[in-house]
């Protein structure tokens, strides 16, 4: 895991105020050090930027932290920004909001080519050369940024400006890292993603995931994290997501947290976290199996069930110890099973992927994610690019779209396939029709037909209304799949009654499916607002 502002997630705290939410460290002045990120959406905090407002030492009275959304308006950012006369501008940088990063940045010099912007996070960390917006930034800070951060504002407010663009972090002693979660704020802790870290750094050298690059695990010291999580608990967090990468590598720290959070389940907890799926024994087990069902979500990363594949992308994995674990796991327990999947692993055709799809469906997690391969700045794929034919999309999210096992066409029907199936496969809204696919001789198959029908019928894959999806579901596996209206009518019927779907589909009250739209209204001579307003109705005007 590569931290700059800490992991490779979002985060801030306080109150939202013109869409955005802020943090005051002293809201009667004006700030000298601006924290900001762009998150992807409301529900998500800053995480990294909450661990430099926290290492800032006494410099945090006079740091202030605002968080946007990629949607946002850059003159408005830009705006708000500026209103704090900054003299230093941080921020963390994503692969999910770099193109909306980057006007920002460039806005921001433009206006005012004085204030001195620091860019950090996982998308800036590498290949820096060859980026926009580290070209239009004063300083990068690569890696853990905590104490390095600290350390160039000082210079800088000092009047001394280091030659070096590039600023490289060495990973840190994490005894000496303050935490940072006194700065959720409580509408954070009521309404959005509390991230938390037990631990940084992997051990294992997967060739797509900028972990690769950090293979010494270190952990936060035990008793002021669980201080920190009691204190959150206390305050009212009832939700955590950690952010490591492997959270059971070490099973007696493990279990000591596991511990923790089952101490206080009584109060309604949802913890997440990212498990190695062959590495569960016994008394981790035991442990898992007392808590009560849908407090613990698991995120398993299979990736692939090719085991030449596996080896070419560095994935160690005992495959039969894993796949028993997940049969155990949702089979014997009351965890929420998600599990991952990659399209277009070096080496893997459509056929090894199909099977390995296959495979996983019949564990039967509660979530298969099927995520499009992605080129991440630093990651080691990227020396396969040449052997395999590896074409990426120049442009974030830098997905893959093609190779010399699956073609552009290909490629661009398992995107489909995945938006389809996250969307009617893993949403829990069709239990009942997910397990009649799942039950077919290859679910993979039956859903990839399913997915070509509905995209040839709606043209889209996404702002479906949900009792659209009831219909356009029975027309596609009646239609498309030519499969007996009755049992796929009382599966959706089924999955109907216990969802929150007030008013019943077309599909379930023997109306017309799927029939014409209304004739649309003649457009009127005038443009649609010169209309309203009446302009030309008078032509004594």
């Amino acid at each position: 895991m590569v931290h700059w502002m800490a992991a490779a997630v979002q985060s801030c705290c306080g109150f939202r105020e013109s869409g955005w939410t802020l943090f005051d460290a002293q809201s009667s002045q004006m700030a000298d050090i601006f924290l900001t990120t762009l998150n992807a959406r409301y529900r998500h905090t800053a995480f990294g930027l909450r661990y430099l407002l926290a290492n800032l030492a006494e410099l945090r009275p006079r740091a202030r932290l605002v968080e946007f959304e990629c949607t946002d308006a850059p003159e408005e950012m830009a705006e708000t920004i500026l209103q704090q006369r900054p003299r230093i501008v941080g921020m963390g940088v994503y692969v999910w909001n770099v193109e909306a990063c980057t006007k920002l940045v460039r806005l921001l010099k433009r206006i005012c080519p004085t204030v001195i912007v620091v860019l950090g996070g996982p998308e800036v960390s590498h290949e820096t050369d060859e980026q926009a917006i580290v070209q239009a930034a004063d300083y990068v800070i690569c890696g853990e940024g905590e104490r390095l951060f600290y350390t160039l504002c000082r210079a800088l407010l000092d009047g001394q400006r280091p030659m070096e663009k590039i600023q490289r972090a060495i990973p840190l002693d994490l005894s000496t890292v303050a935490l940072p979660y006194e700065d959720y704020s409580s509408q954070d802790l009521a309404h959005r993603l509390l991230y938390v870290e037990r631990s940084r750094g992997c051990p294992y050298r997967c060739a797509f995931c900028l972990s690769a690059l950090d293979r010494t695990v270190r952990l936060f010291p035990l008793d002021p994290f669980l201080q920190a999580m009691q204190r959150l608990l206390d305050r009212g967090a009832r939700q955590f997501k950690f952010v490591d990468r492997t959270f059971n590598l070490h099973q007696t720290d493990c279990i000591t947290v596991l511990e923790f959070f089952l101490h206080h389940v009584a109060l309604g907890l949802f913890v997440h976290l990212e498990m190695v799926p062959d590495r569960l024994p016994d008394p981790l087990k035991a442990l898992i199996k007392r808590f009560p069902p849908g407090v613990l979500q698991f995120e398993i990363g299979l990736q692939s069930f090719n085991p030449a594949v596996q080896t070419r992308i560095h994935r160690r994995q005992n495959l039969a110890k894993s796949v028993a674990n997940l049969r155990w796991i949702r089979e014997q327990t009351g965890v929420h099973l998600h599990a991952d999947l990659i399209v277009g692993l070096p080496g893997e055709d459509l056929a090894s992927f199909a099977a390995g799809f296959d495979q996983l469906a019949r564990l039967n997690p509660h979530e298969i994610q099927v995520g499009i391969l992605k080129r991440l700045r630093g990651a080691p794929i990227r020396e396969e690019t040449a052997a395999f034919g590896m074409i990426y999309n120049p442009d974030p999210p830098y997905d893959l779209l093609c190779n010399d096992l699956l073609d552009f066409a290909t490629l661009r029907r398992l995107k489909r396939f995945a938006r389809y199936w996250d969307l009617l496969g893993n949403s829990g809204r069709f239990p009942h029709v997910r397990d009649r696919i799942v039950a077919q001789d290859s679910p993979f198959q039956t859903f990839l037909a399913l997915s070509d029908w509905l995209f040839a019928a709606i043209g889209r894959t996404h702002e479906i209304a949900l009792r659209h999806q009831f219909d356009w579901l029975y027309r596609g596996l009646t239609e498309g799949l030519g499969w007996d209206p009755a049992p796929v009518l009382a599966a959706l019927e089924a999955d109907f009654k216990r969802g929150a779907l007030r008013e019943a589909p077309d599909c379930l009250r023997g109306g017309q499916i799927g029939k014409p739209l209304p004739p649309k209204r003649e457009k009127p001579a005038l443009p649609a607002r010169q209309a309203r307003q009446g302009s030309g109705s008078d032509p004594s005007r």
